[in-house]
């Protein structure tokens, strides 16, 4: 059994630290994602100027089955990278953290694995250009519906609703496990993605509202198009049965069906938030998987976060997510 079974973009993520001066001169937008083509990562590779860079398996969902499988639970993640250097590096990175994907090194196909560069500000706020290369062909070919029977939910990265291809394999799946009692949480996963194609996010809920939805604060006011936090609150029980939205240093708010659960985070300044929202939704994901309370999958998850932001990557390592259980108790 799979606690999760994902379905996401596949990235290599290369993150670098630089100043908002930089972002400035190249014409990046600041705290959003921007799909780039791969001359456009080429220019900014070269006025990076040889700037030390980490490199890590990424993809919003990526990294939370990453998280679900350092806390200690079993993941499966469908993706598509290409037979190059960068394609086999990511799965094996993907293997050494516990995570079993759709991927076979010996029949990968021919193409770029797609990239993601990460600028990371003086204040932690990340920026990214991502080139989507052979991900953006992630199609229903790379479902593999004998595991995702065997899983408890279907997890959805909310920048599939930008690829045609995306959209019918992410609404084939959720179909599917609707059809077999299998649980469905969608992440809207960047401002950008709820900006541009707020339709395609209504097209994968369909009809009946989904079983959990994750968002931070603009998501949330973006796709119900408020400001007010209280009334996105209310217009979001329309779309989801069960939703969290995360506000950074002011905590996280979870509607469990019947009534909002909000626990408060300790302010922090952070060196880098790439990754934060994976993680959170890894560890609560995690938290619901082991039936833990609601404070507890929300204190679990804003604890996570409080160690990631103030360290650089989109990951924890394995310790890290075994000694915050073992801190909280659980």
């Amino acid at each position: 059994m799979y606690d999760v079974y994902g379905i996401g973009n596949a990235l290599v993520d290369i993150e670098y630290k630089i100043t908002d001066d930089f972002l400035v001169s190249q014409g990046v937008e600041k705290g959003l994602m921007t799909l780039v083509d791969e001359q456009r990562q080429s220019e900014l590779l070269l006025a990076l100027d040889n700037i030390n860079a980490n490199k890590s398996c990424g993809g919003s969902a990526a990294n939370t089955a990453i998280a679900i499988s350092q806390f200690g639970g079993n993941s499966f993640y469908s993706c598509k990278v290409a037979n190059d250097d960068f394609g086999h590096f990511y799965l094996d990175d993907m293997e050494n953290n516990g995570v079993k994907t759709n991927n076979h090194s010996t029949s990968l196909p021919e193409g770029t694995t797609g990239k993601c560069m990460v600028f990371v500000s003086d204040d932690g706020e990340r920026s990214m250009n991502t080139f989507l290369g052979i991900t953006q062909t992630f199609s229903s070919e790379c479902l593999n519906y004998d595991e995702l029977k065997k899983a408890k939910w279907l997890y959805v990265e909310g920048y599939l609703v930008a690829s045609e291809t995306g959209m019918v394999a992410a609404k084939e799946a959720i179909e599917f496990a609707r059809k077999n009692q299998i649980k469905v949480a969608i992440t809207l996963s960047d401002l950008n993605m709820v900006t541009y194609f707020k339709d395609n996010f209504l097209k994968l809920i369909g009809d009946s509202p989904i079983d959990l939805l994750f968002a931070n604060t603009q998501e949330a006011q973006g796709f119900v198009q408020n400001d007010d936090l209280q009334f996105c609150f209310e217009e979001l029980k329309k779309y989801s049965q069960t939703f969290v939205v995360t506000q950074g240093e002011k905590g996280a708010t979870y509607w469990n069906g019947s009534e909002l659960v909000h626990v408060d985070a300790n302010p922090l300044r952070p060196l880098d938030t790439n990754g934060a929202g994976d993680l959170f939704a890894g560890a609560f994901l995690y938290g619901i998987s082991k039936d833990y309370t609601d404070v507890k999958k929300l204190e679990l998850a804003i604890k996570a976060c409080s160690v990631l932001i103030m360290q650089y990557g989109a990951r924890l390592e394995k310790e890290q997510a075994l000694q915050i259980k073992s801190d909280l108790g659980v």
